[in-house]
């Protein structure tokens, strides 16, 4: 029998954000890097989802994952409180969490580092934590945080949600959604029947319509002008999967919406061919263009 057991040496962080939300996370490489890349995880993942992070340790370089409010389908997370019990809990997960919430999350990942005695951050957002990424960056003053942005597979939702609407259900599940929220039950999940993964309303309507702030990477909606995109001004590079399940059209079509829309000071566009979303097999690959690009910034 082959003993498949492999430890992963690494140290556990607690990290409380600005707003006392506690998260958990994982550092890996030395405790004294030269640099730090904060690791933020997409949709229903978490800090436990390594395998690409990992990738991205060198001798100069640590690597953060964090379990940020939006892991996993349905969870608690507890903020800090002057109550007589010490903390209140909330529902979030990929079912319940507030997307602009991001920023709070990031903003303790940055402070924790600071704090360590590291500067030079730098965010990898995968997923739908590309958005995450770069909305925070988006906000006044918060490049001035950050050296750089790495954007790993960064997808539409909103075209996601038009390409796997087999059964035309989604003018439905966004009126159904639009009128909870009317009705001030915006944490009130979405009919089965009507959208089978548990979501909630306002959750959904930043997920899977057009003109949500989290419909970042508009290339679905050509007459839709990219203003959060556009504030990005640092470097920033892009991978897209070749082979991306999760895509509406073909990677090179994607590419083209990147590099006609970035503003940034050192871009740079790479399609890792023959992979799908998460890179699988393909990791030292992207981890080389990556510190590739890092030396060059």
């Amino acid at each position: 029998m082959t003993d498949t057991t492999k430890l992963k040496p690494c140290f556990l962080i607690d990290i409380t954000t600005p707003k006392k939300f506690k998260l958990n996370g994982l550092w890996f490489g030395s405790a004294k890097p030269k640099r730090v890349i904060i690791f933020v995880h997409g949709l229903s993942s978490s800090a436990f989802q390594t395998a690409l992070a990992e990738s991205l340790v060198d001798k100069e370089t640590a690597v953060i994952t964090f379990s940020n409010r939006g892991h996993d389908k349905v969870v608690k997370i507890y903020q800090l409180t002057n109550t007589k019990k010490g903390y209140r809990s909330v529902l979030a997960g990929e079912s319940h969490e507030v997307f602009t919430e991001c920023v709070d999350d990031i903003q303790g990942v940055i402070d924790f580092v600071h704090n360590s005695g590291v500067h030079t951050i730098y965010l990898a957002g995968h997923s739908t934590g590309c958005q995450k990424s770069v909305y925070y960056a988006s906000r006044k003053d918060a490049q001035k945080n950050i050296k750089g942005i790495i954007l790993l597979a960064p997808l539409s939702d909103y075209a996601g949600a038009l390409k796997f609407d087999i059964d035309g259900k989604l003018p439905e599940a966004t009126r159904i959604a639009q009128d909870l929220v009317r009705k001030g039950k915006k944490h009130a999940l979405l009919p089965e029947d009507i959208f089978s993964d548990p979501i909630d309303a306002q959750r959904f309507l930043s997920l899977c319509t057009p003109d949500s702030t989290e419909e970042i990477f508009s290339y679905a909606l050509p007459n839709k002008k990219p203003h959060t995109f556009k504030k990005i001004k640092i470097p920033l590079c892009v991978f897209l999967a070749g082979d991306d399940q999760y895509a509406d059209r073909p990677a090179k079509d994607i590419a083209v919406w990147f590099e006609e829309n970035n503003q940034s000071e050192y871009f740079s566009m790479k399609i890792i061919v023959g992979v799908t979303h998460g890179f699988s097999g393909k990791e030292k690959l992207v981890a080389s263009k990556v510190h590739n690009w890092l030396k060059n910034n």
